[in-house]
């Protein structure tokens, strides 16, 4: 059986890293995961008050969200937090109250930087968030993707083998715990 994978992408930028990195991991994954890269593009803000009838743009990533069995976030670090574009997101997917389309799902988390630190402020930040959204996320081994500005080449292709090796590393476990999270 394969787990379906909702991959959420916490960058705009059309030549993120981040975006680069969920894109890699389709490839690294084993064929028992089915990664869906989701990107944040068209995704409006969040505001309660069009709640009596949300936007089809919600409508549509809550949907993809909750017929994902788990999920993924990669992102950058923006002042030592996450983007706002994910954060927004995650306020989306997560409302109406009682209704979040993350309830119970095990996920993860991976952090990139060009910087030595991996994005370990946007992590942590992260990290908060989705244990009070009750994501079961996996803490080992932890996704600190630093110096990532040298990993691809100009096709978008990761070149860099020392990411590559943590990349499959991190798949495999992460594979394992919603696996075992599933059971």
């Amino acid at each position: 059986m394969a787990y379906s994978v909702a991959v959420i992408v916490g960058s705009l930028r059309k030549e993120s890293f981040s975006l680069k990195i969920a894109k890699a991991l389709t490839k690294l994954a084993p064929s028992s995961l089915q990664l869906d890269v989701v990107t944040l593009g068209g995704l409006s803000f969040y505001n309660q008050d069009l709640e009596a009838t949300p936007p089809a743009d919600w409508v549509s990533f809550r949907d993809r969200i909750k017929k994902a069995d788990a999920v993924l976030f990669v992102t950058p670090e923006y002042n030592r937090s996450v983007p706002g574009v994910l954060k927004n997101a995650i306020d989306v997917g997560s409302r109406p109250y009682g209704q979040s389309v993350f309830n119970g799902k095990p996920g993860g988390v991976i952090s990139n930087s060009p910087g030595a630190i991996g994005g370990f402020g946007a992590n942590h930040h992260l990290r908060q968030s989705l244990t009070f959204l009750n994501i079961a996320i996996l803490q080992q081994p932890e996704a600190y993707v630093g110096g990532i500005g040298d990993a691809f080449d100009d096709k978008g292709e990761l070149v860099k083998v020392s990411v590559r090796e943590f990349l499959e590393t991190y798949i495999k476990a992460f594979d394992a715990w919603v696996a075992q999270q599933k059971k």
